[in-house]
């Protein structure tokens, strides 16, 4: 047994559970409350499983379900940025990468190393399972909006062409995925007024 692997390891899932108190502007589907960063990469591990038979390229489930998984631990130290905060977007790349280095180095350096790598692989949508995994993160707090009735887009007065330039990428992962998203989610709450139509 090596006890400083496994202490460096579960001082690593300690500060993980940080991510429990990182809360997001998107609501439960029941509106009840926003939900927080871990509630979110269960959702799109979940999803990833079951969705990925609609991938453009076939991925490795496993590898982007992990991504999926680490790509927000870095909001314990940069806090959560919307998707819809221009002055947040600035600082995002550097308060991230910042906070990825210190909190994926609590790992031994073999799996830091490689945990850093995935969240670089995510961050660089190079990848199929990085461009399936982007996907999946637009594509469920989107659902969720709509779940809610556009509470979220509601609150922040969210345009059509915001939500669709956020969304340029998201039929790279899945087309099948963006056309079902586009009808069922943006439509309804476009005629309900959920969002703003500006173009």
């Amino acid at each position: 047994m090596d006890k400083e692997r496994l202490r460096q390891q579960f001082a690593f899932f300690k500060e993980i559970d940080k991510e429990k108190e990182i809360f997001r502007q998107t609501y439960l589907a029941d509106a009840s409350r926003k939900e927080n960063d871990a509630e979110h990469a269960w959702h799109m591990a979940i999803m990833t499983v079951l969705l990925s038979e609609y991938a453009n390229e076939e991925i490795d489930v496993l590898k982007t379900v992990t991504m999926l998984l680490i790509h927000d631990i870095v909001e314990i130290d940069a806090g959560d940025t919307y998707a819809y905060d221009p002055e947040g977007k600035k600082t995002q790349e550097e308060r991230e990468r910042k906070a990825a280095d210190r909190i994926f180095h609590l790992l031994p350096d073999d799996q830091a190393d490689k945990m850093y790598a995935l969240w670089e692989e995510f961050e660089a949508q190079q990848t199929p399972e990085a461009i399936f995994a982007r996907t999946m993160d637009n594509i469920q707090p989107m659902m969720l909006n709509d779940a809610s009735n556009g509470l979220s887009w509601d609150e922040h007065q969210v345009k059509l062409s915001q939500i669709l330039k956020r969304n340029e990428r998201t039929a790279k992962g899945s087309e099948q995925i963006w056309e079902y998203a586009k009808e069922e989610f943006l439509q309804k709450n476009i005629q309900a007024g959920h969002i703003i139509e500006d173009n």
